[in-house]
């Protein structure tokens, strides 16, 4: 079974889509669309902004999610998944895709959720950090021992755990787990505490966007970051996606999932190729490919 798996923050770059727009009218009249829903030019910052343009939350999302819809809205018939999941901001690209939200309101979502969680990092400074080389149980004893905010956020692969809290929480962490044996605690370069309780004003105010957002009966199955369950009850995906900003991003355990209802094939559609990546270390034989353009 085809799988189409699409990547969440951290993947742009300076450029991104733009082979796209030159490329297809389709692509073309998306993307203005897009700068008029959004009311600023995106396609100007996506295509040629600075590194530090682009790690603006409100750009980063809405960018990250067009590259990766546009995309696949190009590929038209060529593109039929049978099974989707998205990282992170990813799983709106995905709902997109398999026909749950429309663009516009896709689009609107993602500029909201981008919004609320700008907003939650300028209300208390927080962080997240990468820790490799731990089993996951160990990781969640360390993180339930400590006297501050910090969580496991995203499980990306077997022995690559994020955690996500206060400054104070992370760096407490990353000692602990480094002297448990971690063979890196990377602090990494993000605006706040994604994924965790620290999100939790954002998930409010996005939870009445949603709310007030209709949702289709997709075209294929979702399997969902907050469950890495298979999903098809527009309510249910609802639910899943307003507890997303305070939950952790199972995505080992979705790719995991996904093999064992017979996924045969992972294309990544959008910038990067970092999902792809990580499918491979949790099968190393599957076929696994990234696409930026057509």
């Amino acid at each position: 079974m085809k799988v189409a798996v699409f990547p969440g923050q951290g993947a742009q770059f300076s450029g991104m889509g733009k082979d796209l727009y030159d490329k297809s009218p389709i692509a073309k009249s998306l993307f203005d669309k897009a700068n008029e829903i959004l009311g600023f030019s995106i396609t100007d910052l996506m295509f040629h902004g600075t590194d530090e343009d682009l790690r603006q939350t409100r750009v980063t999302q809405p960018a990250i999610f067009l590259h990766s819809v546009i995309l696949a809205k190009v590929l038209g018939n060529d593109f039929k998944p049978q099974m989707v999941a998205g990282h992170s901001l990813g799983e709106f690209s995905a709902l997109v895709a398999n026909g749950t939200l429309s663009f516009e309101d896709g689009l609107v979502l993602v500029s909201k959720r981008a919004a609320a969680m700008q907003k939650a990092c300028e209300k208390e400074p927080s962080t997240m950090a990468a820790i490799l080389g731990l089993d996951d149980e160990v990781v969640e004893k360390v993180c339930a021992s400590i006297d501050d905010v910090v969580v496991p956020a995203n499980y990306n692969s077997p022995g690559q755990l994020v955690i996500s809290g206060s400054n104070r929480g992370i760096e407490l962490a990353c000692e602990k787990l480094k002297e448990a044996g971690a063979k890196r605690a990377l602090p990494l370069k993000v605006g706040g505490a994604f994924h965790s309780p620290l999100m939790e004003p954002a998930r409010v105010e996005l939870a009445k966007a949603i709310e007030g957002t209709p949702f289709a009966a997709p075209l294929c199955p979702i399997y969902q970051n907050v469950d890495a369950k298979p999903h098809t009850n527009p309510d249910d995906i609802k639910h899943n996606l307003i507890s997303q900003l305070t939950s952790p991003v199972r995505w080992t355990q979705i790719m995991m999932n996904m093999l064992a209802d017979g996924a045969s094939s992972f294309t990544e559609l959008g910038p990067g190729n970092v999902l792809q990546g990580l499918i491979k270390k949790v099968d190393r034989e599957i076929e696994a490919i990234s696409l930026q353009t057509i």
